[in-house]
């Protein structure tokens, strides 16, 4: 008898213990990180091809960059637009959960970048700038997916917060991502 009151409180213990609280990895914060830290890297990236809509900053740019020389000034421009457009999808719809489903669409647009950059530079013969590509495009694959399939994120209407809080992710990313970009490209000689 005692033996089965034992039994009984071992299991009941077992059930009632609290689950730890603290870092644990989870794979929405997974997405969550990868969408920030990629969103900003393609949105300044973006942006710095963006830049190059001035002649004189196309003109020196197959200095620091040598692909540049072989595409026309308005393709850098449009990838860069896409790249920007892409960084910033990762990440505002997601956070403020207006459209969240652009995200993943975000997401899926970066992937299909990287793949046509990958094939730019195979055809190129610039093997040493594919798995870069190929790493961009995964793991924007992988957020495409997790967030359209495994962790979506919930819509929610428009409330005056959700915009500050849409201006509040454009002006960090404007301090943090566009204006580095903007003074380097414009006072760093190639």
């Amino acid at each position: 008898m005692n033996q089965h009151v034992s039994e009984n409180l071992l299991s009941v213990k077992d059930i009632e213990q609290p689950k730890r609280r603290g870092a644990r990895f989870t794979l929405h914060g997974a997405l969550w990180s990868l969408q920030v830290l990629f969103g900003f890297f393609f949105a300044g990236s973006g942006f710095g091809k963006v830049l190059l809509y001035d002649g004189a900053l196309y003109a020196a740019a197959p200095r620091a960059v040598a692909w540049y020389a072989a595409v026309p000034q308005p393709l850098i421009v449009f990838i860069g637009v896409s790249e920007v457009l892409g960084g910033v999808g990762l990440i505002l719809p997601a956070m403020t959960r207006v459209k969240p489903k652009l995200t993943p669409l975000a997401a899926v647009g970066l992937t299909l970048t990287m793949i046509l950059a990958a094939g730019f530079h195979i055809t190129r013969g610039e093997y040493a700038l594919v798995p870069a590509n190929l790493l961009l495009g995964g793991i924007a694959a992988f957020i495409a997916v997790g967030r359209w399939k495994q962790r979506p994120i919930a819509p929610a209407s428009i409330t005056p917060s959700r915009i500050l809080k849409s201006f509040a992710v454009l002006g960090v990313l404007a301090l943090l991502a566009f204006a580095p970009t903007w003074y380097t490209m414009t006072n760093v000689q190639f």
